[in-house]
């Protein structure tokens, strides 16, 4: 429609872009997009997070996590079929978050194919990483299976560089060096292991870096799922494997022979697997959030720093003793854990200064 002073408007665009804007070429929301993507590239997520709740949250974890373990000590006293345990985990994970999900604390996100896709993977992994450990257990010791698995933290900063060309600092990865030696020192014991059992050991740390590594990018990466959300996907697929791979092993058959035999008092029986899942469900709630906020390298390196505690409250609860070595590898694991925390609250600072300072590129159109 022409003005009333018949004058036309001057054209703020040229031809060219008018017709690239009908095309859709300049979409506004995928420009937003792009530049959000950039600020969020100049820091880390973990960076971002205030000490006080990554330490929050790490504290819980950690708190949770050793729980469960001596749980898990007393469960497995009586109930031999890790499978059907693995799956009991899987199972209150999965009716907890869909039960956190009716009560509204959190909303679906809307999933692809791929997504959807991606997660099965994950629950595959997830299995696999189970699997391949169960077998190796029972080819190597448990002192040298330990002590492999504090290797952990190397892959992680492998997968990372390899993969998402991601570095750390010099500390870093000096800090490493304590953390991996001192909980080795923890654990040493007498080593014996066969071949196969050797690779299979060593595949299994890789999986399980591998698995912290891709928790945290579905978190933190494009997807950037909430962490109880992604929980509730992946767990009913882990359940249902990890009853697939209990069915395999004869699990189910053992556990419906033990309950049938009398040997074992119902209701108690009852009421401490239902007490292990709920902790189980905490336990996965804390892990999940923790690694989105502190990063799949700190997982790995509290790992570490686990298990020096898990001896430590034997001492205490079991009277577990140790002898010089084991107790100076304590010392030299908390020594690690303080100068890696003392290096990331460095790393912190300076990505939050260059996020202050460092330019976005914008897109011209």
């Amino acid at each position: 429609m022409s003005r009333p002073n018949s004058d036309e408007p001057v054209p703020l665009l040229t031809q060219e872009e008018r017709d690239q804007d009908l095309k859709g070429e300049h979409d506004l929301e995928s420009e937003a997009g792009r530049i959000q993507s950039a600020k969020a590239q100049n820091i880390d997520l973990e960076y971002s997070v205030p000490s006080t709740v990554k330490f929050a949250w790490l504290g819980t974890y950690f708190f949770f996590s050793l729980l469960l373990t001596l749980y898990n000590k007393l469960v497995l006293s009586m109930f031999h079929f890790p499978w059907l345990l693995t799956f009991l985990h899987a199972a209150f994970a999965s009716i907890g978050t869909w039960a956190m999900l009716q009560m509204g604390h959190f909303k679906l996100s809307r999933l692809g194919r791929r997504e959807n896709l991606a997660l099965v993977a994950f629950s595959a992994l997830f299995t696999a990483n189970i699997a391949v450990s169960n077998l190796s257990l029972a080819m190597v010791s448990v002192p040298f299976y330990q002590t492999m698995r504090m290797l952990c933290p190397i892959f992680t900063i492998l997968i990372f560089r390899l993969y998402y060309g991601r570095t750390y600092s010099t500390m870093t990865y000096l800090s490493l060096v304590p953390l991996i030696v001192g909980a080795a020192m923890t654990t040493l014991g007498e080593m014996s292991f066969t071949d196969a059992g050797f690779l299979l050991t060593i595949l299994g740390v890789i999986l399980a870096a591998l698995k912290t590594v891709v928790t945290n990018r579905f978190m933190t990466g494009s997807l950037a799922l909430p962490p109880v959300e992604f929980l509730m996907r992946m767990s009913p697929l882990a359940a249902l494997q990890a009853l697939a791979c209990a069915a395999a092993t004869g699990e189910i058959g053992g556990f419906m022979k033990l309950m049938s035999s009398g040997d074992v008092s119902l209701p108690p029986a009852m009421a401490s697997l239902f007490g292990n899942g709920f902790l189980a469900l905490l336990l996965n709630i804390s892990s999940f959030n923790t690694n989105k906020l502190a990063g799949a390298l700190t997982m790995t390196v509290c790992g570490n720093l686990k298990q020096c505690l898990t001896v430590a409250l034997g001492i205490v609860l079991f009277d577990v003793t140790i002898d010089f070595l084991n107790g100076a590898g304590m010392a030299v694991t908390m020594l690690g854990a303080a100068i890696y925390s003392k290096a990331e609250l460095d790393n912190k600072n300076k990505k939050v200064k260059e996020a202050a300072y460092k330019p976005v590129e914008q897109n011209g159109r």
